[in-house]
């Protein structure tokens, strides 16, 4: 899951727009310089991509407007999330291509014969990474299947089996229920798939060594063991408060269409629900944010409570290894020493903002 929230130390730190994303054997982390993503390589080395980057609201302060900032953040951060996962898809690629080589060696060897030459010799493409366009367009129909599945069926479940289409408050609870019953099986039956079980345990590794680092520690692996995987800034929690806000904010819009206009359907609620979501997006960011800054209060744990008890499925404990991956991404990304964590190799490659 993406963190889309800032991380502030006591001291000197400046807000950071991303806290990170776990990426497939690895862990990605950004601030407001750089983005890092380092992945563990099948022979123990871990591969760093580090990048130098500004998110478009601090390169133009303009844009940094509460609601407003929220909308481009998630859309920003989608993006980004799903090219450094395809990132480490392909150093994961790269790895059982490397791994296949091998056994077919092994097998040379012990056979004894002759290499085949329409095999041998064969040199796996290398894959040039995904651009921002390509980036956009995979983050494009993502949006549509998920806007599809989580927010068009519920009101069309909601319409079709229940007569309750001028009630909007109830309307919209019975529709925000069975969005919640979609999302958490959804969740449920990812986290069985075995991959995804070592996502989730990478996951807990960046949100471990994220609370090392706001603790103020230094950002060891013993140091960052003992931290929770629980995060409440979490791209899980974010969620979670995108269904409550949508509910409250779905149901006031409803009950104004009803009252000015006697009547709503579903076709009305889909013409103005759909074009709104980038705004309970912004509405659900500012208040993951606000809440950031009063995580004592009793009704501020209480509604960080769902998201916090649904990263018990999407965070999992991490080994030390995942938690090292994690401590060097973070490192790099805030400019730090990270060479020293490195195994046998060094693959650290910088690229340009534009990028």
């Amino acid at each position: 899951m993406i963190s889309l929230f800032n991380i502030e130390n006591k001291t000197e730190e400046k807000i950071m727009p991303i806290g990170g994303q776990a990426v497939i054997e690895g862990v990605m982390m950004r601030s407001p310089e750089r983005i890092a993503t380092a992945v563990r390589r099948t022979n123990g080395d871990i591969e760093l991509k580090l990048q130098e980057y500004q998110s478009l609201i601090q390169r133009h302060k303009w844009l940094n407007i509460p609601i407003i900032r929220g909308a481009i953040t998630l859309i920003e951060v989608m993006i980004l999330g799903i090219k450094h996962l395809n990132y480490s898809a392909d150093v994961a690629m790269k790895d059982a291509e490397e791994q296949e080589n091998e056994k077919k060696n092994e097998k040379r060897k012990k056979s004894a014969k002759k290499a085949d030459p329409a095999t041998d010799g064969k040199k796996a493409k290398k894959s040039g990474g995904m651009t921002t366009l390509s980036a956009f367009v995979t983050v494009t129909f993502a949006l549509i299947i998920g806007l599809a599945l989580f927010f068009v069926f519920p009101l069309y479940a909601t319409t079709l089996f229940f007569s309750i289409e001028k009630e909007a408050f109830v309307f919209n609870l019975v529709a925000g229920t069975i969005r919640i019953a979609l999302f958490l099986g959804y969740i449920y039956l990812i986290s069985l798939l075995k991959d995804v079980k070592r996502l989730f345990r990478y996951h807990g590794a960046e949100h471990k060594t994220i609370y090392a680092f706001e603790s103020g520690e230094d950002v060891t692996v013993d140091n960052t063991r003992r931290y929770t995987t629980l995060h409440p800034r979490c791209g899980t929690s974010f969620l979670v408060m995108v269904m409550l806000v949508s509910l409250i904010f779905f149901s006031i819009l409803d009950s104004f269409i009803i009252l000015f206009h006697g009547n709503i359907t579903l076709f009305i609620r889909l013409a103005t629900h759909l074009p709104l979501v980038p705004l309970v997006g912004g509405l659900s960011y500012e208040a993951i944010k606000a809440s950031a800054k009063k995580v004592n209060n009793p009704i501020v744990k209480a509604l960080i409570a769902p998201g916090l008890a649904l990263q018990k499925i999407t965070t999992q404990e991490p080994d030390d290894d995942m938690l090292e991956v994690a401590i060097v991404a973070l490192k790099a990304a805030r400019g730090e020493s990270y060479k020293h964590l490195l195994n046998k190799t060094e693959t650290a490659e910088i690229i340009p903002e534009s990028a």
